[in-house]
């Protein structure tokens, strides 16, 4: 089964080609190709896919999204969740 799953983006590099940020997912943070998201800015959510992110969201989006996934087992229900408050 594959997964995308939001995350928010912490940093842009903007001498990065493909476009590159560091985004957060629980508090661990990855670099994600921002490339199909040229739009994106910091503090914006994302959703990501294998690395890269295929489209932003709003927080609340985002928040109903990180709990179904907490209902699942998938993300810790006490761990930093990116600024998304409980």
């Amino acid at each position: 089964m594959c997964l995308a799953v939001p995350g928010k983006v912490l940093e842009i590099d903007p001498n990065s080609s493909p476009k590159m940020g560091k985004v957060s997912f629980g508090g661990v943070k990855k670099d994600i190709c921002l490339e199909l998201v040229p739009e994106v800015r910091i503090g914006d959510y994302v959703i990501v896919h294998v690395g890269f992110a295929l489209n932003t969201v709003d927080e609340r989006e985002a928040e109903e999204t990180l709990k179904l996934l907490e209902q699942m087992g998938d993300v810790p229900e006490d761990g930093d969740r990116g600024g998304i408050p409980e």
